[in-house]
């Protein structure tokens, strides 16, 4: 069976949705608002890839690109370092206890993935046409309709456009988001001797969350390419590796170099002005410094060292729960169907699962084993399931960092949480357990 899907946004989910249909032959066209691949915003920072991720980039792309993807991932990760504002340690977990070693974490730029997920189907991506609506026709077909040009007909409208998304306003009008009372500011520096030095864990590659004595939470992320500033594969990587990079087009054209990123997280009432301007960089460094004005300072450092065009800030909400709904010519992916605080890193991952359960179903559609319908309904089904238990994890990791709290609950709240993670240091039987209860959402089928 022929037939159209039509993916509104070209985000990590959609992309990997559109590179699984275009390797099974499937018509597909994305419609994205950007006006290119390298517009400006989160794409640019670092996304943690879980095996839960991979499976789906794996399922999706065709086995060459699967190898670019390694290939443009950066250093592996050694370690997670928990700590204090004041960079005193709390609880250490070598990234080789992960189940399977780690083998199947990789650490990415936005920016990077993006070329990679969009290296052979430019053709079917059109740039600068935001999805604003659609109507469903009496032929069972949907008519989509975007900015900068002519409405576009086809048989499966995917809404892959994000927490905003208006296919979701559209398609489930009472379903909405709950804010977390947190807000978060994050931003970039480059990475170099000086920069490494004011980090918590040093030359370490890997990441560091910070829990401060107040309920705030921080973090830091190194990236460190295998590529150099002049986009050279480095000595000593991989020979598959520099093989991939080497034959990989998208190489040149992707603007990464080694960064560190970071971000803070602290509640709505510390900006007792209103939330900071996503527009203005500079201010959003100087709210990132009074936020966290007394911690270490090498934080503060940092801060100063980092690009103010970087900076940016996220108003963190939540999905409510979805209602279920009869299967039709349009269905959602990724942000739009459950987004998801960042506490687990589970957002990304959860998408690429939702691109390659949907796109496996329409496969099957292709050999005429299953109506267009019943694949739908089947996809729709498994990830209102799965996306719940991610959107409810990953909110009760949020809310158990004490920032979501009261001033008294968070205060006590830092004292039990600092003084578990130390606990958990020192015995390496509950170390184990709460690496296995860390990797659930991330590290699982779940059902």
């Amino acid at each position: 069976m022929s037939f159209r899907v039509i993916v509104a946004g070209a985000g990590t989910g959609g992309l990997c949705l559109a590179q699984g249909l275009r390797r099974a032959g499937i018509d597909v066209v994305v419609l994205e608002r950007d006006d290119g691949p390298r517009a400006a915003g989160l794409r640019g920072y670092r996304v943690g890839i879980s095996p839960n991720g991979a499976r789906g980039l794996r399922a999706c792309l065709a086995p060459e690109l699967y190898a670019v993807f390694e290939a443009s991932t950066g250093e592996p990760y050694a370690r997670l370092l928990m700590c204090t504002e004041r960079y005193r340690r709390l609880l250490a977990v070598p990234f080789a206890e992960m189940p399977g070693g780690g083998s199947d974490e990789h650490n990415v730029s936005r920016a990077t993935l993006r070329q990679v997920l969009l290296t052979g189907i430019t053709d079917a991506v059109a740039w600068g046409r935001p999805v604003t609506g659609y109507e469903l026709r009496p032929d069972g077909r949907v008519t989509v309709h975007a900015g900068g040009g002519e409405p576009v007909t086809g048989d499966l409208l995917v809404g892959a456009d994000g927490a905003g998304s208006p296919v979701r306003r559209r398609f489930l009008p009472g379903a909405g988001h709950t804010s977390t009372g947190l807000v978060a500011i994050g931003g970039k520096a480059p990475l170099d001797a000086a920069a490494t030095a004011l980090l918590p864990d040093g030359d370490v590659p890997g990441m560091a969350p910070m829990f401060d004595r107040h309920g705030g939470m921080g973090i830091s992320h190194v990236m460190r390419m295998r590529w150099d500033d002049d986009h050279v594969p480095r000595p000593g990587i991989a020979p598959a590796h520099a093989a991939a990079l080497n034959g990989w087009e998208g190489l040149a054209g992707d603007p990464t170099t080694d960064f560190v990123s970071w971000g803070v997280t602290v509640p709505h009432t510390r900006f007792p002005g209103g939330m900071p301007s996503s527009t203005d960089g500079f201010a959003l460094l100087t709210h990132a410094r009074r936020v966290t004005d007394d911690w270490d300072p090498r934080w503060h450092e940092l801060l100063k060292r980092s690009d103010p065009a970087s900076a940016i800030t996220i108003d963190i909400r939540t999905s409510d729960p979805l209602p279920e709904w009869e299967p039709g010519p349009v269905t959602l992916l990724g942000d739009a169907a459950h987004t998801m605080t960042p506490g687990r890193g589970a957002g990304a991952n959860t998408a690429l699962r939702d691109a390659r359960e949907l796109c496996e179903r329409l496969v099957r559609v292709r050999d005429g084993e299953l109506g267009l319908r019943e694949a739908v309904g089947g996809y729709e089904t498994l990830m209102r399931r799965y996306s719940a238990l991610a959107v409810r994890e990953s909110l009760e990791f949020m809310n158990d960092g004490a920032a979501s709290r009261g001033p008294v609950a968070r205060a006590l709240g830092t004292v039990g949480t600092r003084a578990g993670m130390r606990l958990v240091d020192r015995v390496p039987v509950l170390r184990r357990r709460m690496i296995r209860d860390m990797q659930r959402v991330r590290d699982s089928e779940l059902v």
